[in-house]
């Protein structure tokens, strides 16, 4: 049998991890993207006490608020790391609709996506943005001194995706947000509930698979778990605890877990350990909360789920049926109508949203969906879809708009709904439902910011809830425009209010539990509708009955339940505050009390004269022969990207340098590369075979198009490309006299066009994708060199037999001539390297197969952590109506694959074996090989 790596191309900053560390914690963390904005955005900057505030003309009204808040707020956020000040850049990105927010290395910079999200925290959104974020600016000084000099930011940031883990970074950071305002995940009962859950039912989750997840259970994640060991960690070692743990990574770097060494060395314990006494701390804590808070068992509504999986926003339909939106690891989001034996009908997919939202009346559904532009994909829009059940006709209300929480009126023919314009600008505006057409908009003269609006049984009065920085409040709005508060701004989280008659029924956690309440809109008293025991959300009223439909959190996620609309016992507040101890450290109160008003000079952040931002210098290593340095360059708004190296051949015992430019302001992006290199050959002679060595220019040129539609849950993907590059050689030495010293701008140019659908986590492939690529490689400028090679790929994949199966069918076919005669452009059969071809390669046919086996979330000490074993069979065919037909395939087998962490690290890695088997007239063995591939 023959051995075989394949591996992908390393180069260190392969492991920078997913320290690009994300605000909202429904989105992992990320790698440095380099997104763009359209070209006509304008840029303003201010400059101030470090802080370099980049922003969209349209958002100096809240640049000048933000420039006071952060330089005032900074020294607090960093005082438990002893970090007093900083000098980093803050872009505020206005032109996208996904809240969200990150701080980076390799350039060092923050992004603020400053659109505000329709469900979040009780506080101004862009107050929160910089009190967690500062704090993971003030955790990269800490580490790096402050500094970046000569250039390693990169390495810096790689160093600590394989030094620290994730959850101490978010959990800190939450930590801090949480100790240093009123508000803070630490305080939402919400944020916590799925691990909660999971430990009051009994379910003990491994140190591995809180942190990195699961493709078969809720698991809370590295926020939510680093959160609860952070706040354990300070109230057993003091404030100072992480200033001392990464005092002493620093000071010594180089170590194996060197984070929880250090973390034992301060605190007595290590991650995995403190996870343990952590686990058993808050478990015991909630048991008690459970035992002092009144709760009530509810019927479940919808099939017993076997993984996570929820079923969102019930409504009782007429007909006794239940529309719900649902999503669980083996199916991506889509309407489905639940009848009364919970028997199920998927209706319609949909798209990316913020949150899971929709709402129904008289046959009409309607929902917010994400769009992204075509080509800048920093810019997104929130457009308004609708679809009717009787006619099954969708429709897309709005384009290129930013509306959000959309909800009709009981006749089915207004829309009530949030808008937000470039400048953060907040309105309440009604909808036509027809035609998607504003008739209405009511003042906001506060700009507060406006979330889940709904109207009332005849559409006269629309309620919703405001959110500024004092808290979040609830209130009405009548016909005549008088608006009316029914709850004063206040730290719960109050969200998705609706009518029930002539009380209103919303989210909130008053007995620190997240449960459904009413209020009686004249004597402003509230009531508890439900005692759940884990969380309750979501009420609907049923038309005819005195019964809401609601969702209640369980084990694998959300149920639908029904209760009479009658009052609860509520209990009293037991709310475990786990951050209290870190509160009291910080002794600050809210930071953004008593905030000075000052006025900055904002000037032109002009977008030519900042092309150049060099930040790292980082080792590179191509393969075992080759390897070098290299400079690195990106500005701050992701439109040009740079580098220049120097590699040492270790085989030809030379230098070759490197530069290249990415310029992405443009619809096309025009990449440049130059290499300065030694090349090798060896050839035929009459006196037997030679060596030639030489030297090369080599200049390319390459311009790409690429352009991302999206509607519902289908994405189109178009990418045209075309390049060209020149060749000149010199220092020739044993080289024949007919050797060619310049290649003269040979044309590459191709096509590409993928239709995907929508996936859900466990999906192997896409249900169904096709995918078409056209490669086209001449020599019209070189005729001592003439030769063209056209390629063509077909992608089709299919369902397979069973849930999350895949079955592909792959066609490729190429036609060679002249000096790429034997030029391969196309995918080959497994195995192709190591088997003597036959023929000259024209065309191949693949079928694969693969499929889920099981989900072990198997934890194997430190060393492994196994979220999923899969499978699959193959069966490919080469030069299909010329050398072989389809009962004689080339090559054949199977293939075993296993996604996992390793040694604790972030990175997912896919680790698999394959077997391949050759057609017998080969007279070849058997060939395995070993397949290592990683994500992040």
């Amino acid at each position: 049998m023959h051995y075989k790596t394949k591996n992908n191309k390393f180069i260190i900053t392969a492991f920078i991890l997913l320290i690009s560390i994300a605000l909202t914690d429904k989105a992992t963390a990320q790698i440095f993207g380099g997104l763009q904005n359209p070209l006509g955005v304008n840029w303003r900057q201010i400059n101030t006490s470090g802080f370099q505030i980049i922003y969209p003309v349209e958002m100096e009204s809240e640049a000048q608020r933000m420039a006071n808040n952060i330089r005032y707020i900074f020294p607090k956020v960093g005082r438990s790391l002893n970090v007093r000040k900083t000098t980093i850049p803050i872009v505020f990105q206005n032109q996208g609709v996904i809240a969200n927010g990150f701080v980076q290395l390799g350039p060092k910079k923050s992004e603020f996506n400053t659109t505000p999200p329709q469900q979040f925290d009780s506080q101004d959104w862009l107050n929160n943005l910089a009190v967690h974020e500062l704090r993971h600016a003030a955790q990269f000084d800490k580490l790096t001194n402050g500094r970046a000099y000569p250039f390693p930011e990169q390495v810096y940031f790689a160093w600590m995706g394989i030094s620290i883990p994730l959850w101490f970074f978010e959990g800190d950071a939450v930590s801090n947000e949480t100790s240093l305002t009123h508000a803070g995940r630490g305080r939402q009962p919400n944020w916590i509930m799925p691990y909660r859950t999971a430990l009051l039912q009994g379910k003990n989750l491994s140190y591995s698979k809180a942190n990195f997840g699961s493709q078969k259970d809720v698991a809370p994640g590295y926020y939510q778990i680093g959160y609860l060991m952070a706040s354990q960690i300070r109230q057993a070692a003091g404030k100072f605890v992480f200033d001392s743990v990464l005092t002493d990574i620093k000071d010594r770097p180089v170590r194996i877990y060197p984070f929880a060494k250090s973390l034992k060395k301060y605190s007595g314990k290590n991650g995995k350990d403190w996870y343990e006494y952590t686990s058993a701390k808050v478990k015991a804590d909630w048991e008690k909360q459970a035992e002092l808070s009144p709760a009530k068992d509810y019927p479940v509504l919808n099939q017993e789920a076997k993984y996570a999986t929820d079923y969102s926003l019930p409504v009782k339909m007429t007909d006794g049926k239940i529309l719900v939106l649902k999503q669980s690891k083996a199916m991506p989001a889509a309407f489905v109508l639940i009848d009364q034996d919970k028997r199920e009908q998927r209706i319609q997919g949909i798209g990316q949203q913020e949150q899971p939202w929709f709402s129904y009346a008289n046959n009409l559904i309607v929902w917010d969906e994400v769009r992204l532009d075509p080509r800048f994909q920093q810019r997104s829009y929130s457009v308004i879809c609708t679809y009717n059940l009787q006619t099954r006709k969708l429709n897309k209300l709005s384009s290129k708009s930013r509306i959000f929480s959309p909800t009709l009126s009981a006749d089915g023919s207004k829309i009530v709904a949030v808008q937000i314009d470039f400048s953060n600008k907040v309105q309440l505006i009604v909808m036509d439902a027809a035609n998607g057409k504003i008739i209405r908009t009511y003042p906001n003269p506060e700009n507060l910011l406006i979330q889940t609006p709904s109207f009332n049984n005849d559409g006269s009065v629309i309620t919703y809830v405001s959110v500024k920085e004092a808290g979040k409040a609830l209130w009405t709005v009548d016909a005549s425009g008088k608006t009316t508060k029914l709850i004063n701004e206040t730290p719960q989280q109050l969200s998705r209010p609706i009518f029930l008659g002539a009380n209103i029924a919303f989210n909130a956690h008053y007995n620190g539990i997240n449960n459904i309440y009413s209020i009686d809109v004249n004597s402003k008293k509230i009531s508890a509708l439900s005692a759940s025991k884990y969380g309750a959300f979501n009420p609907s009223v049923i038309k005819g009955t005195d019964s809401i439909l609601f969702n209640n959190y369980n084990l694998f996620g959300y149920e639908i339940a029904q209760t009479k609309i009658e009052e609860q016992k509520p209990g009293k507040d037991n709310f475990v505050f786990f951050g209290a101890a870190a509160e009291k450290q910080e002794n600050t109160g809210n930071v953004f009390d008593n905030i000075p008003d000052s006025s900055f000079t904002s000037t032109p952040y002009h977008k030519l004269g900042h092309l150049i931002n060099i930040h790292s210098l980082i080792p590179v290593i191509e393969d075992e022969y080759k390897g070098g340095l290299q400079f690195n360059s990106n500005n701050l708004l992701n439109t040009f990207d740079a580098y220049a190296g120097v590699n040492y051949q270790r085989d030809l015992g030379r230098f070759e340098y490197n530069a290249g430019a990415s310029f992405k302001s443009l619809y096309p992006i025009f990449n440049l590369t130059y290499s300065n290199r030694p090349r090798r050959t060896f050839y035929a002679t009459g006196a037997g075979t030679r060596q030639g060595d030489w030297r090369e220019n080599y200049v390319r040129l390459q311009a790409v198009v690429p352009i991302n539609l999206s509607a519902q849950n289908h994405n189109y993907n178009f990418s045209v490309n075309a390049g060209t590059s020149y060749t000149q050689r010199y220092d020739t030495q044993n080289l024949p006299a007919n050797f060619v010293t310049a290649i003269h701008f040979p044309l590459e140019t191709g096509f590409t066009f993928t239709h995907t659908t929508r996936t859900a986590e466990r999906d192997i492939a896409p249900k169904w994708a096709q995918i078409v690529r056209f490669s086209y490689y001449s020599q019209p400028f070189d005729k001592q060199l003439s030769g063209d090679l056209f390629a063509v790929a077909g992608f089709l994949y299919f369902p397979g037999l069973a849930k999350n199966h895949s079955f592909l069918a792959n066609f490729n076919y190429q036609e060679a001539t002249g000096i790429r005669t034997y030029n391969n452009d196309i995918n080959t059969v497994y195995g192709y390297n190591n088997i003597m071809a036959k023929s000259r390669l024209k065309n191949t046919l693949l079928f694969n197969y693969r499929f889920p086996l099981f989900y072990p979330d198997a934890e194997l000490g430190p060393l492994a952590y196994i979220r999923n074993v899969r499978g699959g069979v193959f069966c490919h065919y080469e030069n299909v109506g010329t050398d072989s037909n389809l009962s004689q395939p080339k090559t054949y087998g199977f293939e075993l694959h296993g996604n996992m962490n390793l040694l604790r690290y972030q990175p997912n890695v896919d680790l698999g074996t394959r077997f391949v088997f050759v057609n017998k007239e080969y007279h070849h063995n058997p060939i395995f090989e070993l397949i290592v591939n990683y994500t992040f």
